[in-house]
């Protein structure tokens, strides 16, 4: 019995569990302060933040994203893959496809800087069918600040270590529901 709810609280943990309005995602929890119809997808985009932080100011968070005229999942990464490519501060670590069931992941550094920091930004997306109609988009980003040139073989030694796992964590989730209203939260 014990080791079956330490397997539960182990699963628990590693995948994405959402109640009202945080998610639950590798021991952290991140609360949703940014939610808007976009334009040009005409879904709903909401984003989650760790709770001292904001789409201003943040070092980690999760995105879901309802793409309602996209029903080719798989074929939409190869596209997203082909940007990421050839854009010329970003680097592709790994894009997964599974053509069965219509789901890929990919994961990638973009390298940016804000408020004269500069840092690397590691990206992870699942792009999967939404029950009813398109598409559903998660994402898992970090940031990881740099003030040093030799602190960069430590970051990119974490992610290399690490990439796999959240791979895994995103792939493995079920994504959360799509909280179709506007909501603007900062801290």
């Amino acid at each position: 019995m014990k080791k079956f709810l330490i397997m539960i609280c182990a699963l628990l943990c590693s995948q994405i569990i959402c109640l009202s309005e945080e998610i639950h995602f590798d021991n952290e929890v991140y609360k949703l302060k940014f939610s808007a119809l976009a334009p040009a997808t005409n879904g709903y985009g909401n984003e989650y933040y760790k709770s001292a932080e904001d789409a201003k100011n943040w070092t980690k968070m999760i995105g879901v994203y309802y793409y309602p005229d996209e029903d080719n999942p798989v074929k939409y990464a190869q596209n997203f893959d082909k940007t990421v490519e050839n854009t010329e501060n970003s680097m592709l670590l790994k894009l997964i496809e599974n053509k069965k069931t219509n789901k890929s992941a990919i994961s990638f550094l973009v390298n940016g800087c804000e408020n004269a920091k500069k840092y690397f930004e590691y990206d992870v997306y699942k792009f999967e069918k939404h029950p009813s109609k398109g598409m559903i988009v998660t994402k898992f980003a970090s940031k990881h600040f740099f003030a040093h040139e030799n602190e960069i073989e430590q970051i990119a030694q974490a992610i290399k270590e690490n990439n796999d796992k959240y791979l895994e964590m995103l792939v493995i989730s079920q994504p959360p529901r799509i909280i179709e209203e506007d909501i603007a939260f900062e801290n």
